[in-house]
């Protein structure tokens, strides 16, 4: 599939950004690959054979496992971005566990052609190296945002992220996984899940949340997001998936 005829609902905005000869570089050893909701694509210690680069809707996040067991989210990938051998050249073994959250379609390339893409083209590397700056900016983010913003905050800023990359106001996220991805008990998220919706910010279904007013959702969100879009806004211009 030719870039050009894609639609903003099935691409890769990260890849979009290319000029047609840069992208023909990669387009022979790009393959479409469908992935659900739960799928693991690389556990600690894997090797990064491929890279993934999620389109339109789909949704993946990098968790660290601690000792104790607990699992903690760091960042969110969507069309904007990619997972595995996005600065390393060769097959290293992976740090973070990277699921999906959202399924969907990727386009899945081997590292080694990846970087013989890279070495190839200028404006390749350059992209990716601004986007691997662009994820240590999230990373940075996300420390800060943990160790000091409240849990409602926390959890608005998560959702407002989410919606933004699947490009509707629905999640497919259950209030376990929410807890999960914020490295929470059950009872704080669904505590303040029933608080938004006691406000009309969200609705709950059986696995899935509805986000019914954007608008004062963001107010209760903590400014994290928009000081990572503005980051990829200078970085990468405007790659960062904007408002629904």
């Amino acid at each position: 599939m030719e870039m050009a005829s894609q639609t903003s609902l099935e691409q890769s905005d990260l890849l979009a950004v290319l000029r047609p000869g840069d992208f023909a570089l990669l387009e022979p050893n790009l393959s479409e690959v469908q992935l659900r909701s739960g799928d693991v694509i690389y556990q600690p210690g894997d090797q990064v054979d491929y890279c993934y680069l999620p389109r339109g809707a789909s949704i993946c996040s990098f968790f660290v496992e601690l000792d104790s067991g607990i699992s903690v989210e760091t960042i969110l990938v969507g069309r904007e971005g990619a997972l595995g051998g996005v600065v390393s050249h060769g097959s290293l073994p992976a740090y973070a566990r990277a699921n999906v959250l959202h399924g969907g379609l990727f386009w899945r390339i081997p590292t080694r052609h990846l970087d013989e893409a890279k070495s190839r083209s200028p404006a390749l590397a350059s992209l990716f190296s601004r986007y691997a700056d662009c994820m240590m900016a999230q990373v940075f983010q996300s420390i800060a945002c943990n160790a000091v913003h409240t849990i409602e905050e926390r959890a608005a800023k998560w959702l407002i992220a989410a919606v933004d990359r699947i490009g509707r106001n629905d999640v497919t996220m259950t209030q376990e996984q929410l807890a999960s991805m914020m490295g929470i008990g059950r009872s704080y998220a669904s505590r303040v899940l029933q608080r938004f919706k006691r406000e009309g910010l969200v609705r709950t279904r059986r696995g899935g949340i509805s986000v019914s007013d954007r608008g004062s959702l963001s107010e209760k969100a903590c400014s994290c997001n928009d000081h990572v879009a503005a980051h990829f806004g200078k970085v990468l211009g405007g790659v960062y998936p904007s408002e629904v």
